[in-house]
């Protein structure tokens, strides 16, 4: 076997093998289909790569034909995949008028114009096109991670590949008249080079990028509720403390409410387990949709949450809590007998000064504590005088009726 059919066989030999890498990804990740269609690219670039060497029976012509047709597909495969790993639309129409057109003009100087040296032109503008979509689609999302970076930096040094490579190399070597000769040629080894480089290189970017969703996705696992979807204790109190240190460094207020379920364990006991897991998740998801994206919503315990809450002081938290406690009381639950009411108890407290996490959720926990104290569906505020903290006694009901039992 000569150097040369050596050389050949690199591409479509390590095509394969990413191809086989992506598959096996893909398994484990069903729901991310990209990483299927990343397999398929790659597996038909190899084919394309043993259709340029081994001339099938139906003649060269249609050989080389469904050669460029393998390398098309795959590389419209390729740039739609990476768009979609980042979260952006796949431009359908370029990529769709980039490889139609390149197929079309190579089928015109294959069958009615036979030109060797056109044929390379037009299907190495074609891909450089592909190339330069993919990485306009990447400057928008270029600064969000380092693999966006180098994929947005790789999609350019592909696409100056196919355009400079291939006119420089042609000009200097070219024309070409026909195969004869042509896969020894400078024009034929830079390209099975350069294809072999960059495509190891996207492929260990793609790599990394699928590592880092496996990471996220078990990271978010490992900090988050499974059945109310709110954060767990452990990343509540990592979110918060970041919370906490991003408001002390702008001097934003900030505040923390505490909430508990009333009788949750005798509505339990009293419903079934599938019912207190409705409620859980209906309260839940109050507390979600009340915070936004701003606070820092989390279930510390059985039936026990917390929310953060930036650029907010005493008053607005105290109205924060009292808007849930009022929703969740008047509300239904699929699953209830009609009728059933379910409340909370809440207990509020706002930061002083540089105060931690710890010392501003034992305050909050004390204020949580006297609403259960002092008959449960209610909120109470916890206060910080002189350097002493303490928890403020609730008014009399006839001194100042509580919100929502006027």
């Amino acid at each position: 076997m000569d150097t040369g059919l050596l050389i050949g066989l690199l591409n479509p030999t390590i095509a394969l093998a990413l191809g086989t890498v992506f598959l096996v990804l893909w398994f484990y990740q069903r729901h991310r289909p990209y990483l299927a269609v990343l397999a398929a690219s790659y597996w038909l670039s190899a084919a394309g790569f043993l259709l340029q060497y081994f001339t099938l029976p139906i003649g060269m012509a249609p050989t080389k034909l469904l050669s460029n047709l393998c390398f098309t597909i795959a590389a419209c495969g390729l740039a739609g995949a990476i768009v979609t790993r980042y979260g952006r639309r796949v431009p359908f129409v370029a990529i769709g008028v980039l490889a139609s057109g390149g197929l079309a003009a190579f089928c015109w100087f294959m069958f009615f114009q036979p030109d060797l040296t056109w044929r390379i032109l037009v299907m190495n503008f074609a891909f450089g096109g592909l190339s330069l979509v993919v990485a306009a689609e990447l400057r928008v999302v270029r600064d969000k991670g380092p693999t966006e970076m180098i994929l947005f930096v790789l999609s350019l040094l592909s696409g100056l590949n196919f355009f400079v490579r291939t006119l420089v190399i042609v000009i200097a070597h070219g024309p070409y008249q026909s195969y004869d000769g042509f896969y020894a040629s400078s024009y034929w080894t830079t390209a099975l080079l350069s294809h072999a480089l960059l495509s190891l290189l996207i492929a260990l970017c793609l790599f990394c990028a699928a590592a880092l969703d496996v990471m996220k996705a078990l990271k978010a696992e490992a900090y988050t509720d499974p059945l109310s979807g709110l954060l767990n204790r452990r990343g509540f109190e990592e979110r918060a403390t970041l919370l906490l240190q991003h408001c002390a460094t702008a001097k934003l207020p900030v505040a923390l409410v505490l909430a508990d379920l009333d009788h949750f364990k005798a509505l339990n006991d009293l419903h079934g387990h599938a019912a207190g897991d409705r409620v859980i998740a209906d309260f839940a998801a109050k507390l979600l949709s009340a915070a936004g994206t701003s606070g820092v919503a989390g279930r510390i315990g059985g039936e026990e949450f917390a929310v953060l809450l930036p650029l907010s002081d005493l008053g607005a938290a105290r109205l924060f809590a009292e808007a849930i406690r009022t929703l969740c009381s008047a509300g239904s639950i699929d699953g209830l007998p009609h009728g059933t009411r379910v409340t909370a108890s809440f207990g509020v407290a706002a930061r002083t000064g540089e105060e931690g996490l710890e010392p501003l959720m034992r305050r909050a926990d004390e204020a949580l504590y006297k609403a259960k104290r002092n008959g449960r569906d209610s909120v109470q505020l916890s206060h910080e005088r002189s350097e002493t903290v303490l928890v403020v006694e609730p008014l009399k009901a006839a001194d100042h009726p509580a919100p929502g039992r006027r």
